[in-house]
Formats: structure tokens, C-alpha cells, sequence
């Protein structure tokens, strides 16, 4: 069952991937920020599942930085590709949760930002 949760896992990401990839080609409007939120509210749920809690903890600060039309449209595309890439990392790198140092660095300095951006929510 493990395995099936790795190659589970790797789909849900290449779909957050490709998601992000249309962003980047077919520009930052509501239908691609609407379909990244989907892709990265699936992982938000499924990461711990896969045995990857860290990924939904991630996913979980991305669909706060997007979760409404209003700051799909003002999110910064830059952060929003930060965090598209730290799940990608985590899964690569195999960190599963913030009790490795690496990745509670990374959740903090995600948590941070998005506070910056959306003080709040």
C-alpha cells in the first residue's frame, strides 16, 4: 500500500505542477488560480494520508494565500511558485514532517510570508 500512496502522491503533485505550468502559459486569471487552489486543496488533505503531513501543512498555507477570487487575483506569483516547488522538495527529498529541521524552517518561513501578504486571515 505504500508504494501506491508514493505513486498517488507523485500524480497529485505533477497535477499541481501542471497547474502552476498553465499560470505561467496561460497568465495569472481566474480560471488557472481557481484550478491551482483545487490541485492544492486535494494535497492539503492527502499529504498527511500519503504520509507526508509536511505537504499538507504547505499546501495548507497555499490555499490560505488563495483561497478566495480576491487574492487569487493580488497573490504574488513568486510565493505561490515557492510553495508549488517546497512540495515538489519535500516529496524529492523525502520530508515527510516538520520535526525535520529543514522542513520546520521551511513551514515557518511559508507561514510568514503568506501572514505578510494576508495579516488577516
Amino acid at each position: 500500500m505504500a508504494v501506491n500512496f508514493e505513486e498517488w502522491l507523485r500524480v497529485e503533485i505533477v497535477r499541481l505542477h501542471d497547474a502552476f505550468q498553465a499560470i505561467r502559459g496561460q497568465g495569472q486569471n481566474d480560471a488557472t488560480m481557481e484550478a491551482l487552489y483545487h490541485r492544492a486543496h486535494d494535497l492539503k488533505g492527502l499529504g498527511s494520508t500519503y504520509g507526508y503531513p509536511i505537504i499538507s501543512q504547505i499546501a495548507g498555507t497555499l490555499c490560505r494565500l488563495i483561497d478566495t477570487v480576491e487574492k487569487r487575483r493580488a497573490a504574488p506569483l513568486d510565493l505561490v511558485e515557492v510553495h508549488v516547488e517546497s512540495i515538489k522538495a519535500a516529496a524529492r527529498n523525502k520530508i515527510t514532517s516538520d520535526e525535520d529541521a529543514t522542513g520546520r524552517a521551511l513551514v515557518k518561513a511559508l507561514e510568514s510570508k503568506v501572514r505578510t501578504f494576508d495579516p488577516e486571515g
